[in-house]
């Protein structure tokens, strides 16, 4: 079994609303949580603290439970805002934008592509420092790049180790692997394009 890695609470996440989006969407598909964590190799007691809220869930994790749910990660970004109708397709307003917030692991995605139908999505990522995508790879299924808004970002990518710093960018052939971490002391904040879209 796949262990979770406790990790500080961050304030200001919600991370308890996720897990009930789990849960919820779990039993719509009629699944228990003991078919949930062993389609994703995870023991039922992370799942469960996973869908109470009380252990952290990182990006790699969120999207082993989308497959295992049949969705794409993106149904779990929301936004309060409403969107008029004449710019739905081509506009993202800031206050608009779509957020997926995960609390203890300290991450913030916003959607910034107004939406998925095309080729392309476009993200605007934030690590809280210390904070990373976890002790494993995330596989590509397209190509990535990324800009380097402010703080440090560290990209472990084909056995290397790459630091970029404010203004830096980054591109990341299809199918490879690679994980990210802020080992500064600041926010880092990346502007990343995706292509296919893989949220």
């Amino acid at each position: 079994m796949k262990n979770s890695k406790q990790q500080k609470p961050i304030q200001n996440f919600d991370d308890l609303a996720i897990g009930h989006q789990i849960r919820d969407l779990r039993r719509a598909k009629r699944m228990t949580i003991t078919d949930l964590a062993d389609s994703i190799g995870r023991s039922t007691g992370n799942i469960s603290e996973i869908e109470r809220g009380k252990t952290a869930i990182t990006i790699p994790v969120l999207q082993e439970i989308s497959a295992a749910l049949d969705v794409q990660i993106n149904w779990f970004f929301h936004s309060d805002a409403a969107t008029p109708k004449e710019e739905r397709n081509f506009i993202v307003r800031r206050e608009n934008r779509k957020t997926l917030k995960l609390q203890n692991a300290g991450l913030t995605e916003e959607l910034l592509s107004p939406n998925l139908s095309g080729k392309l999505e476009f993200l605007l990522t934030t690590y809280k420092p210390g904070i990373g995508t976890g002790d494993q790879d995330r596989f590509r299924q397209g190509e990535e790049a990324g800009l380097i808004l402010g703080g440090t970002l560290e990209i472990r990518t084909n056995g290397e180790v790459f630091t970029l710093h404010e203004g830096d960018s980054f591109s990341l052939p299809a199918k490879g692997s690679h994980r990210c971490f802020n080992p500064g002391d600041t926010d880092v904040v990346i502007a990343w394009v995706m292509t296919p879209p893989t949220y």
